[in-house]
């Protein structure tokens, strides 16, 4: 059993055109061990015995991997701690009585769905926008060392697409940007040999969906990159300026 007792203000929140608040929910028995999804498991475990709405929030790997349990704690993408997702937050980082704030993403282009739950789905469409490529991959593959490719690039390719696409960038930017996710969706294949046939279509594309999303514009102020569970790097979003400046003057 656990020995915390903690205050929870929650962002309750019926629908997307619904009006939502704050509510104060009292969780008791929470052990330090608890990771912070487990402790909402308990606490809607307790709802559901009084006959009260559970509280809704995104998550399934719970491995720091799927990037689904994206929730705002303590004004803080993913709560305290570097480089760890929601589901890796334990307990242990809080205290004894400790009143705690849980939100969900505040964007413009990530509206509420219910409570904690927001459509991402502007992810999806920016990576269709262009985050692919058209090689023939079905069969007709060489043996993946019968190419040579710099290990500096191999390193920084495979460094951009760790990227969970969380939206942990976009919650902390003071614009609301979603500079950080395109450039490393971008970086990941410009990198690449089998990415460059088609590099400049691609980050022409995938921008101009950015911003047909709403998203606003990157100020560097860098704290996407601190907020960042998987650590990807500003670096990418230089490269990604790079590109589209290349692309914007060459293209036909």
């Amino acid at each position: 059993m656990g020995n915390m007792k903690l205050n929870l203000k929650i962002w309750r929140q019926k629908g997307p055109k619904d009006t939502g608040a704050m509510k104060t929910y009292p969780v008791n028995d929470v052990s330090e061990d608890m990771s912070f999804l487990e402790m909402l498991d308990v606490l809607n475990d307790n709802l559901v015995r009084k006959n009260e709405e559970p509280i809704a929030f995104d998550h399934d790997c719970r491995e720091g991997i799927c990037g689904s349990c994206s929730l705002f704690i303590n004004g803080e993408p993913h709560g305290p701690g570097r480089g760890i997702t929601t589901c890796q937050l334990h307990m242990r980082k809080f205290k004894d009585g400790d009143t705690i704030h849980v939100e969900p993403w505040r964007s413009a282009a990530f509206p509420v769905i219910k409570d904690l739950a927001v459509d991402r789905s502007a992810f999806d469409r920016i990576q269709a926008a262009g985050g692919f490529i058209s090689v023939n991959t079905n069969g007709n593959l060489v043996d993946g060392n019968a190419l040579p490719i710099p290990k500096v690039d191999a390193d920084t390719a495979f460094d951009a697409a760790t990227c969970i696409g969380c939206g942990a960038c976009v919650a902390t930017c003071p614009n609301g940007s979603a500079m950080l996710f395109v450039s490393a969706k971008v970086s990941q294949l410009s990198l690449l040999p089998q990415g460059r046939p088609e590099a400049k279509e691609r980050v022409l594309n995938m921008v101009e969906q950015m911003d047909k999303e709403g998203f606003g514009n990157c100020s560097n102020t860098g704290a996407c990159e601190v907020e960042c569970p998987k650590g990807i790097s500003l670096e990418h979003i230089a490269r990604m300026n790079r590109e589209y400046m290349v692309a914007g003057v060459t293209k036909k």
